[in-house]
């Protein structure tokens, strides 16, 4: 494993043990050149997905690499200083690539992905629900906000 301090190939495992929600594998390691340590995980991938990405207009649909970490990005940033624990976000990460690797197709949609973080972050967190909306539907206009809202707030009194 390359050292992300020094770009030393060679590292070496201090510790191995599973993550919380046991998907993945957490390695701490030291670097044998200059000494640093860092922290790798190491998940289960079942198969090779592409992602196909709208062209929006005329333009084709492009494909790229399913990325895990686009989603923890997206996740944590819809969830930032609400006070939901790691674990769970982890868990919503996980569940979410669970459902792709389990649809038994090599492509899916980009809208199909952010769909299911839409479901998860909706069991999880209404505000984090919300940011992830605004951004994955493009509100432009306040009146974007307040219909979706009302829409959520409609949901959780039913």
């Amino acid at each position: 494993m390359r050292c992300p301090f020094c770009a030393h190939d060679d590292s070496q495992v201090k510790d191995s043990r599973p993550t919380e929600d046991n998907t993945a594998i957490r390695r701490r390691r030291q670097c044998e050149s200059c000494g640093a340590r860092f922290t790798t995980f190491e998940r289960v991938q079942l198969r090779d997905i592409a992602v196909i990405k709208s062209g929006g207009g005329e333009s084709p649909p492009r494909r790229e690499p399913f990325d895990r970490a686009k989603i923890e990005q997206s996740v944590t940033i819809a969830t930032r200083k609400r006070g939901i624990a790691q674990e769970r976000l982890d868990q919503l990460v996980s569940g979410v690539q669970r459902q792709i690797e389990t649809l038994g197709e090599n492509e899916v949609e980009a809208r199909a992905i952010g769909e299911m973080v839409m479901d998860g972050l909706r069991q999880l967190d209404a505000v984090a629900y919300i940011r992830f909306a605004s951004v994955y539907r493009d509100f432009t206009e306040a009146r974007d906000f307040e219909e979706f809202a009302g829409s959520v707030r409609d949901v959780a009194q039913s």
